[in-house]
């Protein structure tokens, strides 16, 4: 078995198993390895954070990669450079020498420099007759180039966590700004609703947000606050969609009683009106068209699969392979639950037509996380169904409950 030349610190410093196991990889991978030494530097940079360092560990390699002259760093050649403290602190700015200590050992632990100390801990050089570097005991930069592919890409997925991260959070501001400001115009115009219900709910979702986030936790409070922008959309679209169909019905009233009678048997040559029969009303016919005209314009939004899934965790079970990653699987797992329930294809139906098969899908899940309080899954499912038809339902409270309990920790056996 081959093994690579390991190097132990002068002194009283230990030699733990860790730098062993960094000195054996960096000698077994090191043949012809080249990088920008600088492109390096920044890289690290970037991920300081990962590599558990501080920034005036930075300022510390910083100064060591100016002992070395050439911009690239090649394995092929010597890469010990072999400053004194004097030299390396004037470098760094005047750091103290117990600093300067601390933050090399910092920068031997993350594995970006290897100690090749001397048999009495000095750093210098042999030269040849000509002047070239035969033996040098100082620091070992060949790490730097060893793993410029892998800090390389280290940095690039710290610059897209750090953009999701921006752009969550500018999306949270975002929502939360629509949500108070609609909030404040329905309490003002005096709309209808229990507002001050979802204000406590707009309060409290933003009370569980840390005063320093972490990026999940910011997407979670984020799914909550476009839950909530949701509801209250839905709430004011129905409103809306009322006064709409009142003022359309005043309208109407008043335009049938402006007319002359005879105005209407013109309209309707092929009545029975003809015949003289009492022109009678068709509520069963205008209650469909009008139904059908809300359901046109008030369509249940689909909500975010990820808060689906945390509010029914029990239906990602009928998925494939026991997880629910796209909405075709989530309907596919809603179709198995039916069945498994008892609910028969023609409410199911029913409910698709009203909802749409994703929302239809959701109240699937719903139901299954209640079914040990639901007596009968179908007719809960066709009650929704109704009250979807007719505009006084949304999934938004029912996902909200759930997610509060399963927020909680609990998790809900019906």
């Amino acid at each position: 078995m081959q093994t690579g030349h390991v190097s132990t610190p002068f002194g009283r410093r230990s030699m733990t198993l860790a730098l062993v196991k960094g000195q054996l990889s960096i000698a077994q991978s090191k043949t012809d390895k080249r990088a920008d030494k600088w492109k390096v530097f920044r890289d690290i940079s970037e991920t300081r954070e990962r590599l558990g360092l501080q920034d005036r560990a930075l300022a510390v390699l910083d100064a060591l990669l100016t002992f070395y002259p050439d911009n690239e760093l090649d394995t092929g050649r010597g890469l010990v450079v072999f400053p004194s403290n004097a030299q390396l602190s004037l470098r760094a700015h005047g750091m103290a020498g117990t600093t300067l200590r601390r933050h090399l050992a910092a920068l031997v632990e993350a594995g970006l420099i290897q100690r090749r100390d001397s048999p009495n801990g000095k750093r210098y050089a042999h030269r040849d007759r000509d002047g070239e570097i035969e033996q040098a005991y100082g620091f070992d930069l060949t790490p730097l180039a060893v793993r410029s592919a892998e800090l390389a890409q280290l940095a690039q997925d710290v610059v897209a966590e750090r953009t999701r991260f921006r752009r969550a959070k500018e999306a949270l501001t975002i929502c939360r700004r629509d949500v108070r400001k609609l909030i404040t115009a329905a309490m003002e115009e005096g709309a209808s609703g229990n507002w001050d219900v979802v204000e406590s709910s707009y309060d409290g979702i933003l009370d569980r947000l840390p005063r320093y986030a972490t990026r999940q936790q910011v997407e979670s409070t984020l799914d909550e606050m476009e839950l909530l922008r949701d509801e209250v959309l839905n709430q004011l679209e129905i409103k809306i969609k009322a006064e709409n169909t009142d003022g359309n019905a005043n309208h109407n009233g008043r335009h049938i009683q402006n007319s002359k009678p005879e105005s209407i048997h013109e309209l309707e040559p092929s009545s029975r009106n003809e015949q003289g029969e009492k022109l009678k009303p068709e509520p069963e016919t205008n209650g469909k068209a009008q139904v059908s005209e809300q359901r046109s314009f008030e369509q249940i939004k689909a909500f975010p699969l990820g808060m689906v899934l945390r509010a029914c965790p029990q239906i990602s079970d009928y998925g494939p392979g026991g997880k629910i990653e796209h909405w075709r699987e989530l309907i596919g797992a809603a179709v198995t639950v039916r069945s498994m329930l008892g609910v028969s294809p023609s409410a199911y139906e029913e409910a698709c037509g009203a909802m749409g098969p994703e929302n239809a899908a959701v109240a699937m899940a719903c139901i299954l996380e209640r079914s040990n309080m639901i007596n009968s899954a179908g007719g809960y499912l066709r009650d929704l169904t109704k009250r979807s038809e007719r505009g006084e339902f949304s999934l938004g409270p029912m996902l909200m409950a759930l997610l509060k309990i399963s927020g909680a920790g609990g998790r809900l056996a019906g």
